[in-house]
């Protein structure tokens, strides 16, 4: 005979029926946690054969609640903001009032649904697991309110937590698709393109611009023509070329941390997966985000399938490019191609009658670029404001003399004067001084 009584047993199958109904936001519970909880229900509702599952099942489900420092209930609300299905995918592209009135009714219903799981709170599903397990005392509750930074990353949390008809929100949950987008440019910020597919990442360089000194007018330029980008202006391609260790990736990256929150987006492509570009700028149509397409220490052989891909999408084809997207790349060398003097035409040339055009377009495929931001070798002086410029940052407590004494040979024994090798050394005399001071 099983523990549980007739009345629970009821209301356990009755929120089983509700999640099996769903009819757009399916995949809100696959999530690790609300799986978890679909997956205690069910040995609740067995529970009269099984009761030892049962107890794994609320041990799971609590486990991961704790390795996300993140309730259930936090979790269902989140997986409904940055959901992708059918409606997500529509509300970001049309008004509300132009949706089909199928799919909204199919939203509402599902939003219903949705808040009746949420309201099963965690201390009725852990008295459920004391009754059915025979246990002397209910088991651990985590708490359903344990993360403040679920409410402060998704504005429409605490207006679902408060609500009382989840359903009268959806068109507020729409606008919020319009705005921000939903699925995996939703959740996160940064991206690599691997092997055909977009990988998010989960932790990128948390580098900031105020960190970045000594290229003044590159940086106030590749702002400015972000903020275009931002705008809903037309943008340029951007290609920043000079000096290694000029902080040319960094500059890029510190973009994103710096507007980021106003919808921008970064993904990575190496130079061996642009001729999957095309297929990346399908995925980035009609979507709220704004994108830069980051290449980094770009260059190609002669014939590199690449270069023609990015050719394409520098220069544009049938197909118009998204307005939304840019590509940045870098690059130490100004001339992307790679030339050799037998490519020059000489006399006895006689395979192409047109070859210097053929040198020319290789020397000029980086004017395709919009912008070309060039960033020159560090001197001694910009070198010692960089590392000036860090150690205030840093709180290192040196004098101006010792720090800079320091900072040259520093320079001279490792790689020469520049932005990386002023990181580099701020980094180590700032766990060096630490350590002496413990």
């Amino acid at each position: 005979m099983p523990a549980l009584n007739s009345q629970a047993i009821a209301e356990i199958r009755f929120l089983q029926r509700q999640a099996a109904s769903l009819l757009l936001y399916q995949t809100v519970l696959k999530s690790p946690i609300c799986q978890a909880f679909i997956d205690l229900l069910q040995a609740l509702h067995h529970s009269g054969d099984n009761s030892f599952d049962c107890l794994q099942a609320y041990g799971n489900w609590f486990k991961i609640q704790a390795a996300k420092n993140q309730s259930w209930q936090e979790s269902l609300i989140a997986q409904i903001i940055t959901d992708d299905n059918p409606f997500s995918c529509q509300a970001q592209k049309v008004d509300f009032a132009n949706l089909s009135s199928a799919l909204v009714d199919a939203a509402r219903h599902d939003l219903q649904i949705l808040q009746t799981l949420y309201e099963c709170s965690s201390d009725q599903l852990a008295k459920w697991v004391r009754m059915a397990s025979q246990l002397s005392t209910v088991p651990t509750i985590w708490p359903a309110e344990k993360n403040d930074l679920v409410a402060n990353e998704l504005p429409l949390y605490n207006q679902f937590k408060k609500s009382e008809n989840w359903s009268k929100d959806l068109e507020s949950l729409a606008i919020h698709y319009r705005q921000f987008g939903c699925g995996l440019f939703a959740k996160y910020r940064a991206f690599q393109w691997r092997d055909g597919n977009l990988s998010s990442i989960a932790y990128p360089d948390p580098v900031k611009l105020n960190e970045l000194v000594g290229y003044e007018s590159q940086r106030d330029t590749l702002l400015k023509n972000t903020e275009f980008l931002l705008a809903g202006y037309p943008a340029l391609h951007v290609l920043l070329y000079g000096s290694r260790g000029a902080g040319k990736s960094s500059l890029v990256k510190a973009l994103l941390n710096e507007f980021s929150h106003r919808n921008l987006r970064l993904i990575e492509v190496a130079k061996s997966d642009l001729k999957d570009l095309p297929l990346i700028l399908e995925q980035l149509h009609g979507i709220p985000q704004k994108f830069i397409i980051f290449v980094d220490d770009l260059s190609f052989e002669e014939d590199d399938d690449a270069f023609k891909s990015l050719k394409v999408i520098l220069e544009g084809n049938v197909t118009a490019r998204p307005r939304n997207v840019v590509v940045y790349a870098t690059s130490n060398r100004r001339h992307l191609i790679r030339e050799f003097f037998e490519d020059r035409p000489r006399p006895r040339d006689g395979d192409e009658v047109h070859a210097w055009d053929t040198v020319q377009e290789k020397l000029s495929f980086s004017d395709r670029f919009g912008l070309t931001l060039t960033f020159a070798p560090v001197d001694q002086n910009t070198y010692l404001k960089i590392v000036q410029h860090l150690a205030t940052q840093a709180k290192i407590n040196l004098s101006l003399e010792d720090l800079e004494h320091r900072a040259k040979e520093w320079a001279t024994r490792q790689n020469g004067r520049s932005g990386r090798t002023a990181r580099q050394f701020i980094d180590f005399l700032q766990a060096e001084l630490a350590i002496s001071e413990q």
